[in-house]
């Protein structure tokens, strides 16, 4: 164990020390740094050009859709999403996300060549297949597939349908991530997030026999009511169904930001030492189980993609996680989304009716973000090789127009 470890000539352990509020370094600068004096849509859609144009060709564009919809709030969630069993939402939503495309693709010179499609959320599988079946197709008729594309979609083991695994295979989806967090009965009901190892095994297997090429699930340490020995139950049945990745990553507790976190307090969750050991124990289980650690949170077999290119020096990490592939420009669909064109970032609003009205009416709904200068770029790049190679090198006898031409040849 390294819960004692400390820096030179300081007796605080290293995980209290640094076991502070921070926002995630997806981005540089981070997101709370965005504003909207000095960005604007004009701004905005200019870097957009730009980047598809140094980027389409050869290597493509990737697109994350957000779905926002969920049945049940998940108590530990921090991503934007809006509770309801009105099923009714989903057409009109649908409808909103083809329209933004659809202004996205008026403002390129060409057919975008998609490489990387991610559906998140919220919850995609609160959406039938027939509707996704409808924005899936709806967003390729203006598209060309590249050849090496990878689309991935998250979902919830207990309403993922076999028609919900075969309608996205069928339209190019070869990756799924099912959301476990936790198998112990007690920290799934604090959560409010339910389901068995059973309907777990019964996606897997299917997803499995229809073609599915990995899979990953996403565990959380640091949770309300989480002990060693829960854990250690988790681990070992999520290593009986053996998924070729797995995202195992700290909980953020910030109820000052989302509500639904208050239906527990901070005598709930482990204290900042017991944390540190349920990730020390997670990591070196998942290592005896033969998964290898890649970056900062994820968890590969060794014949994985993401295993080869962290050994081949082109692993990558964007808005999406990490992955073995790079583009220039990921746009950014949905409410609340995030896009990213190298040059800039761009968010949507967040509110469902607002996105609604500001797509409807005919306008990017993007209301903040951050045009980056060329010390944003360098310093950006500094940020991905430590989080993707462990490392980064600075050559201080570089002017800045040399030290940008490796940070765009990496992004490309």
């Amino acid at each position: 164990m390294t819960k004692n470890v400390t820096d030179a000539g300081d007796k605080i352990p290293l995980s209290e020390k640094y076991n502070v509020a921070a926002p995630r370094y997806t981005s540089y600068p981070t997101v709370p740094y965005w504003d909207t004096s000095t960005f604007s849509v004009e701004a905005w859609e200019e870097s957009v050009k730009r980047s598809f144009r140094e980027g389409n060709l050869p290597d493509g564009i990737s697109i994350y859709i957000h779905l926002p919809f969920c049945e049940s709030l998940c108590t530990y969630c921090g991503c934007n999403t809006r509770i309801t069993r009105n099923h009714q939402v989903e057409r009109p939503y649908i409808d909103a996300v083809l329209k933004e495309w659809g202004l996205y693709c008026k403002l390129l010179d060409d057919k975008p060549i998609i490489r990387e499609i991610h559906l998140g959320g919220g919850t995609p599988t609160f959406f039938s297949h027939q509707n996704l079946y409808r924005l899936i197709s709806g967003l390729l008729q203006l598209s060309e597939i590249h050849p090496q594309a990878e689309f991935s979609f998250e979902a919830h083991p207990a309403n993922t349908t076999t028609e919900h695994l075969k309608t996205l295979y069928d339209l190019g989806f070869k990756r799924l991530s099912l959301g476990i967090q936790d198998f112990d009965p007690a920290v799934q009901f604090i959560i409010n997030r339910h389901q068995t190892l059973e309907q777990v095994q019964s996606v897997t297997a299917d997803a499995r026999k229809i073609g599915f090429t990995s899979i990953n699930f996403d565990l959380i340490y640091g949770l309300p009511l989480q002990t060693v020995n829960g854990l250690k139950d988790t681990m070992f049945k999520v290593a009986g169904l053996m998924p070729d990745r797995i995202a195992f990553y700290s909980y953020a507790h910030v109820p000052w930001i989302k509500p639904g976190q208050r239906r527990f307090t901070e005598k709930d969750l482990p204290d900042t030492q017991y944390k540190s050991i349920l990730y020390e124990i997670g990591r070196d289980l998942l290592k005896s189980y033969g998964y290898q650690e890649i970056g900062m949170d994820h968890f590969a077999l060794p014949e994985d993609d993401l295993v080869k290119a962290e050994k081949t020096g082109t692993l990558h990490r964007n808005f999406m996680g990490y992955t073995s592939q790079h583009t220039q420009l990921l746009i950014g669909l949905g409410v609340s989304s995030i896009s990213d064109s190298l040059y800039a970032f761009a968010q949507n609003v967040k509110t469902v009716e607002e996105y609604l009205q500001l797509v409807n009416e005919g306008n990017l709904p993007v209301f903040k973000g951050h045009l980056l200068t060329s010390e944003d770029l360098i310093i950006r790049k500094h940020i991905l090789d430590i989080m993707c190679k462990g490392e980064t090198k600075w050559n201080p006898t570089k002017g800045a127009t040399d030290a940008l031409r490796p940070v765009i040849a990496r992004c490309r």
